[in-house]
């Protein structure tokens, strides 16, 4: 059990929390496909959670490398950025008129790549283990979270407008890479 503490290990404790963030994003996936939106949530959340953990058990025990800063921003481009543009895609657009979805795809092929293009950017900004005071940009988690809230919106009849949804989608995918300072909890 050595290897989970070992920095060098690909599995340590900190990766391990990684890997269980991509396996319950690929399970969202796969109920989002399925039009289980109960269960897809279900599990982005639970991928949310390992997120939270996998980079402060690597700060506790020092085991933050290249490689970890590498393979949580794939978790993340996975658990908060793809997956919530396949929920809202799914749970919202799918099914309707061929324009509608047209439109509404192109808006989330946009917000997908606002999301990477902002991990890369944080990437190449940041050094492994480095915790800054404020984020430069809406953080994914948080893009992921407002997209959430968007579709409960939707959900809860609060707002049936879905081009209001998606200007909403547009105006977050830009704020991921603006220059707007949210602090780091």
């Amino acid at each position: 059990m050595k290897f989970l503490y070992d920095k060098n290990s690909h599995f340590n404790l900190a990766n391990l929390f990684t890997f269980a963030n991509i396996t319950f994003g690929l399970l969202a996936i796969y109920f989002i496909t399925h039009h289980n939106f109960f269960l897809a949530a279900l599990f982005a959340w639970f991928g949310g959670a390992f997120d939270i953990f996998d980079g402060k058990i690597a700060r506790k025990y020092h085991l933050s490398t290249e490689f970890g800063v590498q393979l949580d921003s794939f978790a993340d481009s996975l658990s908060f950025v793809l997956v919530p543009v396949m929920f809202i895609y799914f749970a919202i657009f799918d099914g309707n008129n061929s324009f509608y979805s047209l439109i509404a795809g192109f808006v989330l092929i946009y917000y997908f790549i606002s999301g990477i293009r902002r991990l890369i950017v944080f990437n190449l900004q940041n050094d492994a283990g480095e915790v800054s005071k404020y984020f430069k940009g809406v953080p994914t988690p948080l893009g992921a979270i407002l997209l959430w809230i968007y579709y409960l919106l939707w959900y809860f009849s609060i707002l049936q407008n879905g081009f209001i949804i998606l200007a909403l989608i547009i105006t977050t995918g830009y704020l991921l890479n603006s220059k707007v300072k949210i602090p780091h909890p």
